[in-house]
C-alpha cells in the first residue's frame, strides 16, 4: 500500500512540475506580447516566415539596429512580425522566434516595414490572405516601405506598388513582369527607390539599400559611419540606383 501511495504522490508531483511549466511557457508568451518599445524613435518591423533567407533579413537588421549607437539622430527600434510565435526556420535553417505575431497581438506603431525574401515569395506565400492584408493595412501609415530579392513580389502582390517603379532580384525582374504586367520593374539597378518604396535587387546588395535609407533620413555621414561601424565601403554614386522624382 505505501509503495502504490507513492508511486501515485510522484505522478501528482510530474503532473504539478507540468502544469507549472505550461504556466511559465505561458507567462513567457504573455510577457512576450506586452514588449513596450522605446519611443522617440522609428519603429522598424521584419516580416519574417519559414524560409526567410538569412542575408536579406539580417543586413538590413545590422544597418537599422546600430543607430541606436549613433547621437544626435531619431534611431531605430528594430522587431520582427510573423503569424505564429512557433520558431520560424530560415532557409539556411536558422531558427528565429518573432516578437510579435500580426495574427493575434495589437502592434506598435510600424513606420518601415521590411520585406526580406523568402523561399515561396514567388508562389504560395502570395496566396497567404492574411499575410498580404497585413502588408496593405501597414502600408496605409507607414514612412517607407520597403523589400529585399524577391519581398518585391509580396508588395506587387498587396498592391501598393501600382504605378511606382520596382526592382527584384535581377533573374526574377522578368518573372515579376510576367506576374505583374502593369508594373513597371526595371534591370540593372541594385535599388529603386520612388515615394516611400524601397525595393532592392537583395543578397549582400540589400545592405546598399539599408545604407541608402539611412542615408536618406540621417544624411551621408551618418551613413558612411554606420557603414564604417560594419566594415562596408559606402558611397552612394558608385552603387547602380534609381530614385524617382
Amino acid at each position: 500500500m505505501k509503495q502504490v501511495l507513492i508511486i501515485f504522490a510522484l505522478i501528482g508531483l510530474l503532473g504539478c512540475q507540468s502544469q507549472d511549466s505550461r504556466d511559465q511557457a505561458n507567462d513567457q508568451t504573455s510577457e512576450k506580447q506586452s514588449i513596450e518599445l522605446p519611443a522617440g524613435r522609428y519603429n522598424v518591423a521584419f516580416l519574417i516566415m519559414d524560409g526567410v533567407y538569412n542575408t536579406e533579413l539580417t543586413a538590413p537588421y545590422d544597418i537599422f539596429q546600430h543607430t541606436v549607437f549613433r547621437e544626435n539622430i531619431k534611431p531605430m527600434n528594430v522587431f520582427t512580425v510573423a503569424n505564429t510565435y512557433d520558431p520560424v526556420t530560415s532557409f539556411e535553417d536558422m531558427r528565429i522566434l518573432a516578437d510579435f505575431n500580426y495574427l493575434t497581438d495589437e502592434l506598435p506603431r510600424i513606420d518601415i516595414l521590411v520585406v526580406p525574401s523568402a523561399e515561396h515569395h514567388l508562389d504560395t506565400d502570395l496566396e497567404d490572405k492574411a499575410m498580404i492584408k497585413f502588408v496593405r493595412e501597414t502600408d496605409r501609415n507607414a514612412l517607407f516601405m520597403t523589400s529585399h530579392c524577391d519581398g518585391a513580389f509580396v508588395l506587387a502582390k498587396a498592391g501598393v506598388l501600382d504605378e511606382k517603379v520596382s526592382t527584384t532580384f535581377p533573374t526574377d525582374v522578368d518573372k515579376m513582369r510576367d506576374m505583374f504586367p502593369e508594373l513597371d520593374i526595371r534591370k540593372n539597378v541594385l535599388f529603386v527607390h520612388d515615394g516611400k518604396y524601397i525595393t532592392s535587387a537583395g543578397g549582400a546588395r540589400s545592405f546598399e539599400a539599408a545604407l541608402y535609407l539611412c542615408e536618406h533620413l540621417y544624411g551621408p555621414e551618418i551613413a558612411r559611419d554606420l557603414a564604417k561601424g560594419l566594415v562596408i565601403d559606402w558611397d552612394l554614386d558608385n552603387v547602380p540606383h534609381l530614385i524617382m522624382k
